[in-house]
């Protein structure tokens, strides 16, 4: 059984893939985990980065003796996973990245920041308030969205993902997005489907950006099947 790692968004936990990993669980050795500063994790000092959610997977495959493995990436958790492969290839199997955002400029952070401001969450949209209050406890969901915040406009200041790094990343990689996705578009989404060396394009129809748009049960089977397929290309022929 080989091992497949799953990685949550931005704001999001390891408790948002639970219907997924529980989907996938008879057909892998599936791991999941909370970036620092998510699911109650300590904020820790230090910015929130690209590099540091890397650094937080690298621990996990050292802690659980994973020498290889593939990574199913949410939204940010796939910009993180691109990231690791450009970092450490051997280390990773292959991708699958769902409504990764790869048009990253300072005017598309400025307008995905702007949708996070804490205070008129709280008080326009209190369920969801109470939803990110509940994932991140016992640290403050307000102070995970401002690190979130500077992050974003740090990477819109300088992308780690580029026309010069992706090229370099030899993982081979399934980049998914839906046609209804208002923050990651498919243009962008083929865009780096198109650098990456070794890449295949998904276009999900109707669905929207938020993970649980998606149903379970496809998404599984789109995640199986390209692990799969990649296990029988490898195969040696007779």
């Amino acid at each position: 059984m080989e091992n497949l790692l799953l990685l949550h968004g931005a704001l999001g936990a390891a408790s948002t893939l639970e219907p997924l990993q529980q989907a996938l669980q008879a057909h892998y050795r599936v791991y999941t985990l909370d970036f620092s500063g998510h699911g109650g994790n300590i904020l820790p000092e230090e910015p929130f980065s690209i590099d540091l959610f890397a650094q937080d997977v690298l621990r996990l495959l050292a802690q659980q003796g994973i020498e290889s493995t593939h990574i199913f990436g949410y939204s940010m958790g796939g910009y993180v996973a691109l990231r690791l492969a450009q970092l450490q290839p051997e280390r990773i199997k292959s991708i699958f990245t769902l409504a990764t955002k790869f048009g990253w400029s300072p005017e598309a952070a400025e307008k995905e920041t702007k949708l996070l401001n804490p205070e008129k969450i709280a008080l326009k949209v209190p369920q969801f308030a109470a939803t990110l209050a509940q994932r991140h406890a016992p640290q403050d969901w307000k102070h995970l969205m401002h690190k979130t915040t500077a992050m974003m406009l740090q990477l819109g200041a300088g992308p780690v993902l580029t026309s010069e790094t992706l090229p370099k990343i030899p993982v081979p990689a399934q980049l998914a997005v839906g046609d209804r996705d208002h923050m990651v578009s498919v243009e962008e989404t083929l865009w780096a489907f198109r650098l990456l060396p070794s890449a295949r394009l998904l276009v999900l129809p109707d669905t929207r950006h938020p993970l649980e748009t998606v149903p379970v049960q496809r998404l599984s089977k789109e995640i199986m099947q390209f692990t799969r397929s990649l296990s029988f290309q490898s195969a040696p022929s007779h």
